[in-house]
């Protein structure tokens, strides 16, 4: 029941922190209706991560899995971003909007890096806490 409790603290948690930062964009870029794609991304990758971070819980070492399974997670998004920035660049001259395309490949990749990073404090946090130590440090006499 902790796990789920963890899990659904996590889930609350980073949606909000990737709600903030994808708000933040659109006011500071003043964004018009392209930034719903934004924010339903990031309520996707909040679910995604939530669940891949729940499966990473009951490893039999859950601090490395949820530390490998972040970090996969922050890898993937720094991938992203570096595909959309390089596809963005690499447009003609002519078809290139760089000054409209820019906002929304932050918009796609900053969430969800915020996302990852305080699903990954707060299950990393909670599960550290829950692991007993070994012989007498771990006895509570």
């Amino acid at each position: 029941m902790r796990k789920f409790f963890t899990s659904l603290f996590a889930f609350i948690l980073s949606g909000l922190a990737g709600g903030l930062v994808a708000q933040g964009l659109a006011v500071a870029t003043d964004a018009d209706v392209e930034y719903i794609l934004v924010f339903m991304i990031s309520a996707l990758v909040t679910i995604l991560v939530t669940v891949a971070l729940f499966i990473a819980q009951f490893m039999s070492n859950p601090q490395n899995a949820i530390n490998l399974t972040s970090l996969i997670a922050v890898a993937f998004f720094v991938l992203v971003g570096v595909g959309l920035i390089t596809w963005t660049f690499s447009q003609p001259p002519g078809k290139s909007q760089w000054s409209s395309d820019l906002p929304i490949v932050a918009g796609l990749v900053l969430p969800g890096l915020a996302t990852v990073l305080v699903q990954w404090l707060f299950v990393g946090w909670r599960v550290k806490r829950a692991q007993a130590g070994f012989g007498r440090s771990g006895a509570n006499a």
